[in-house]
């Protein structure tokens, strides 16, 4: 009677060693500095990007069926999904570990003394053994495999935001280079046109030889260029077969115009942020694992209490009389103290808590990433933004300087040299423009991710 009183002191002298204390978010995160000024000026009234579903951000119908046949073939994404179940798994048997385990153990023997009559035993027992989880050994076992298993939800989350935003990218890249091989084939259906007139000038009289073979050979590095841009179109769709899941195919698609953007842009708060990335949360789950596996490491300095038992039928009762049949019955209970181990505990516990300090600092170096490429994004669609008015005003002028030098080369009051610089000056500003365009999307692609988007499996 006197051994529960001194248990629970034991177990109330434990629970001020962190043995039962369940995790908390340790105090000094810099959650609150996140965001920069510019960046918490965002209203908070407005819906995040980040909890946005991914049918109203991309609201393309062939991006969506491409998004959606990803989601259900991606192999990383799969592998992620197994990693669930076997973490469901793991702690399904840390849950079962606070019940009593019974095993059937059957024996028999057969004896016999100076080539005697031969004597035939048996038991047929069931055994029990149960340990009493009178130091948290087995809580700790559990609450790390809930860790473990939140931990691989939010791997599994971050491979699907990862995954819609790679798809998402690489469909806004091949509506890119559709519209550059578009411009590209107009321009050089222009020069062709060009090279044909200056050949026919060059007969009469009115250019040089030099002035044509300068045209043909810039139409011939346009050419090229064309070739290289096909190239890349036939790549990033291979890419993007390679993003489902499946053998190569020709990718449906719409164009690059045809693409919008949210009217608004809301980050939300940095809390905010902290419950939606997945990374974020997935390094918080690995400190909460580790925490409890260092009050795992503690528990097993104390004392282990574990009762058993058996319980079956045994035909060799006694010597008196031969195969006597009857019932067994045995009950043991032990309490098993830990005393030299040869180190073994105090270099688990120390591992364990070296362990707990990388995960915390691994868990603060993902939020300063968070905050960081919340904040990069933001800037990447201000400035996409301006250089897409930008690009556009230079187009326009460009393409009154080149009617102009036309107009002018026709009458000989400009040069060739003068007609060129301006057409190709016109034609980069024309690409920078369809570049600024999918560097926009691709930014509002990247803060969406960055918030954690894409992160509800149920979406």
């Amino acid at each position: 009677m006197k051994l529960l009183p001194s248990l629970a002191i034991i177990c109330l002298g434990l629970s001020s060693c962190n043995l039962y204390k369940s995790y908390s978010r340790p105090d000094g995160l810099p959650i609150d500095s996140l965001f920069d000024e510019d960046t918490m000026k965002q209203s908070d009234t407005l819906p995040s990007l980040g909890s946005m579903p991914w049918q109203e951000l991309f609201t393309d119908s062939n991006l969506q069926a491409l998004i959606n046949e990803g989601l259900n073939s991606n192999t990383d994404l799969q592998t992620a999904l197994l990693r669930i179940d076997e973490a469901q798994a793991g702690l399904t048997a840390a849950k079962l570990a606070y019940l009593p385990s019974l095993t059937f153990s059957p024996n028999g023997a057969i004896t016999s003394v100076d080539g005697g009559k031969a004597n035939k035993t048996y038991e047929i027992p069931v055994n029990l053994s149960w340990e009493i989880d009178l130091f948290g050994k087995l809580r700790n076992a559990k609450k790390e495999s809930q860790a473990m298993l939140l931990q691989q939800t939010a791997y599994s989350q971050a491979v699907r935001s990862e995954l819609i935003a790679s798809i998402a990218n690489s469909y806004y890249t091949l509506l890119m280079l559709d519209k550059q091989i578009e411009i590209s084939n107009q321009t050089i259906e222009l020069w062709k046109e060009q090279l044909r007139t200056m050949e026919l000038q060059l007969k009469v009289g009115d250019i040089r030889e030099n002035a044509v073979s300068q045209a043909r050979a810039n139409l011939n590095g346009l050419l090229a260029t064309n070739n290289n841009l096909v190239r890349q179109q036939r790549e990033t769709e291979n890419a993007i077969c390679t993003l489902l899941g499946v053998t190569y195919h020709p990718i449906a698609r719409t164009n690059l115009e045809a693409q919008t953007l949210p009217a608004n842009l809301s980050v939300g708060m940095p809390l905010q942020l902290l419950s939606m990335r997945p990374d974020v949360v997935s390094a918080e789950m690995a400190l909460a694992a580790a925490y409890y596996s260092t009050n795992q490491s503690r528990a097993a300095f104390y004392p282990s209490l574990t009762l058993g038992g058996s319980a079956g039928w045994t035909n060799a009762l006694g010597q008196a009389v031969s195969n006597p049949g009857g019932w067994i019955l045995s009950a043991l209970g032990s309490l098993t103290q830990p005393i030299f181990q040869r180190g073994k505990l105090i270099s688990n516990l120390r591992i364990s808590k070296d362990e707990e300090q990388i995960a915390l600092l691994n868990y603060k170096q993902a939020l300063l990433d968070a905050g960081q490429e919340v904040n990069d994004a933001l800037f990447a669609i201000e400035s996409h933004s301006r250089n897409l008015e930008y690009h556009a005003s230079q187009c326009e002028a460009l393409e009154k300087a080149v009617k102009s030098n036309e107009l002018l080369f026709r009458t000989n009051n400009a040069t060739y040299l003068e007609l060129l610089s301006s057409r190709q000056d016109l034609l980069n500003s024309r690409l920078n423009l369809v570049v600024d365009k999918m560097s926009q999307l691709q930014s509002v692609v990247s803060l969406y991710k960055a918030l954690g988007g894409g992160s509800d499996l149920n979406q």
